[in-house]
């Protein structure tokens, strides 16, 4: 697939409303730095951020003291969705601006009244985001000797012996704890595969009554 929303990436120093033109984004924060700029006094920079940090305006940073606290220094390893609104005005123009709509830390969607003009507030929410789920594999438990131990007992005395054999001295003797723990299980398979108990006549299973056998 080539992606043609690489080439419209616009040139600049942080993330802007032109770079989610292709969509919502979720990032998560690797830190957060004080910047000289009065109407942008913070830079949030995040995984993969390409040196371009999110620098929220008054509005969003509104949002993040209501809901991630003061300290900007706890947002690393946080995250949060964001998303071009075409709504957003500047100038009394409608030019576009960066939105949060999910955050991390918070199990139900929170409600705030921010300032769109100095005349006008509005409700706006901010909706739970779900944790990340890993694509990794659990590994599986490493077995010890003593697991194995007993898988081979399980298997029978003939097979546990030969195993045994092949064991180092140290091994063996490390083995004695549960050395009656292994005699049960080899009895147990053993009696097993010796099948039931013979009677009278040779031959499995019950003995005919006294007048049959006559």
């Amino acid at each position: 697939m080539i992606d043609i929303s690489q080439t419209t990436a616009p040139r600049s120093d942080q993330l802007n409303a032109d770079d989610l033109i292709g969509g919502p984004r979720t990032i998560t924060v690797t830190r957060v730095s004080k910047m000289k700029e009065p109407d942008q006094p913070i830079a949030i920079y995040f995984e993969g951020d390409g040196g371009k940090p999110y620098k929220p305006g008054k509005s969003m940073r509104r949002v993040l003291l209501r809901i991630w606290g003061s300290d900007g220094e706890a947002y690393a390893g946080r995250r949060m969705t964001l998303y071009r609104d075409d709504a957003v005005q500047f100038g009394g123009m409608a030019v576009g601006g960066i939105r949060i709509s999910h955050m991390s830390g918070i199990t139900s969607p929170v409600t705030m009244p921010l300032t769109v003009t100095k005349a006008v507030r509005r409700a706006f929410t901010v909706k739970p985001l779900a944790e990340e789920r890993s694509t990794e594999k659990p590994a599986a438990p490493k077995r010890t000797l003593p697991d194995v131990a007993r898988e081979k007992a399980r298997a029978g005395r003939e097979v546990f012996e030969a195993w045994r054999d092949l064991l180092k001295p140290a091994q063996v003797q490390a083995l004695a704890e549960i050395e009656g723990e292994l005699d049960r299980l080899m009895a147990e398979t053993d009696t097993r595969d010796d099948g039931p108990p013979l009677d009278d006549d040779g031959f499995p299973g019950f003995a005919p009554p006294a007048e049959e056998a006559a």
